[in-house]
């Protein structure tokens, strides 16, 4: 207990110890902070909920009627007897958004990850990831037990150095990288990794996390917007985020999926994802299919947010997508800054090591179709001024 006590100090001294923040949500996008700061009541800019359909009518008029329909629980796993019509469905529609033949649904998007990345390589294999991939991505690495060879973040010809180095001392390599990154908004150079892929032989494997239901067409992500689908061995991502819901999948070819089934342990012994969580994921899927406003609405709010805060004398790189993170640096002021905003009505949370790089601690601020011109603006106002 002496040597916990002394690591959590050091987190301590270095503005990096983690601690809950307890919330009730209001709706609309506005949060209460209960606690300590009992009553406050915010505008959340730290939710994944990009396009707000975790209130939305239909999504939530599906979820209800599948719980009074199905039940609760799905009771078991689904190799056993938790497998269910509606995970079929489900799947045939993730597959299509995303251009593929079958798909695949796990329990969340670290259970994806821990769960694909080892069945696909294993010893004798590589992997190379890169430098900024999520934690979930990481930890999936190490589970493989496959050589993990990282590449400078969004660099294509550092990659290509890489693979024309080592790719030949292995059996299997798997590439594997996010097209829009969690914490810093940023967009992968998905058409230059696919070439890679191709010239020395390797499996693809995108998470499209943030970037599934908002970008595309047909809300298909950077792999539909890119063109690149037929590239993607593997289409990764969540139902908790654009999609409101909860849970993640895979999109891949029929053999590809039949052989998860049999191989990804995360998959095999875990319990099936509920009814109600499946009939809100289908109802948020045809929304994304029906109503490409959704869409359009987010992405001017996020031009307009980054455009006030420009226009304000901000300089920086704010990204190209609804993920804008303002780098602080230091993670003792990151935390106090957001604690300034958190007075005045504004919940975005301070990231800090080891979730970003040392000396990178940034405020991450989430637009979603929730927040209103005049709460933009003033909360572009506010943060300047603090800065």
């Amino acid at each position: 207990m002496k040597r916990l006590r002394s690591l959590l100090q050091k987190k301590i001294t270095a503005g990096t110890l983690r601690e809950l923040t307890w919330l009730e949500r209001l709706g609309q996008g506005r949060v209460k902070i209960v606690g300590q700061a009992a009553g406050q009541e915010c505008d959340d800019f730290s939710s994944n909920d990009y396009l707000a359909l975790t209130e939305h009518p239909m999504v939530i008029a599906e979820s209800r009627r599948f719980l009074e329909l199905l039940g609760a629980g799905a009771g078991a796993a689904r190799l056993m007897s938790g497998n269910l019509e509606l995970h079929r469905r489900l799947e045939e529609e993730i597959a299509c958004l995303k251009g593929k033949e079958a798909g695949l649904i796990f329990g969340s998007g670290y259970l994806a990850n821990i769960g694909v990345i080892p069945a696909l390589v294993g010893r004798n294999d590589a992997i190379f990831t890169d430098r900024l991939n999520h934690a979930s991505i990481y930890d999936g690495c190490r589970l493989a037990g496959a050589s993990v060879i990282r590449f400078r973040h969004n660099d294509p010809d550092h990659l290509e150095a890489l693979l024309a180095q080592k790719r030949g001392r292995f059996h299997q390599a798997l590439i594997v990288v996010e097209s829009i990154y969690s914490m810093d908004g940023d967009r992968c150079p998905l058409p230059a990794i696919a070439f890679l892929k191709n010239r020395y032989d390797c499996l693809l494997m995108v998470d499209e996390a943030h970037a599934t239901g908002i970008f595309g067409a047909n809300g298909g992500g950077i792999i539909e917007e890119d063109g690149v689908g037929s590239q993607v061995d593997i289409a990764m991502g969540t139902f908790g985020k654009a999609l409101g819901s909860y849970g993640a999948y895979v999109a891949a070819s029929r053999e590809l999926v039949h052989y998860l089934i049999n191989q990804a342990r995360s998959f095999i012994y875990a319990t099936a994802l509920p009814p109600a969580v499946l009939g809100a994921s289908l109802a948020a899927l045809e929304l994304i299919r029906t109503e490409p406003g959704l869409r359009r609405e987010l992405h001017e709010k996020v031009t307009l947010f980054k455009n006030c805060l420009q226009a304000g004398g901000f300089v920086g790189d704010l990204g190209p997508s609804q993920i804008v993170p303002v780098r602080i640096g230091d993670s003792r002021l990151a935390l106090e800054i957001a604690c300034l905003l958190r007075a005045q009505g504004i919940f975005a949370t301070a990231v800090r090591p080891p979730t970003v790089p040392k000396g990178t601690a940034r405020l991450r601020f989430s637009i979603t179709r929730h927040h209103q011109r005049a709460v933009l603006e003033k909360t572009a106002r506010l943060l300047l001024a603090l800065l």
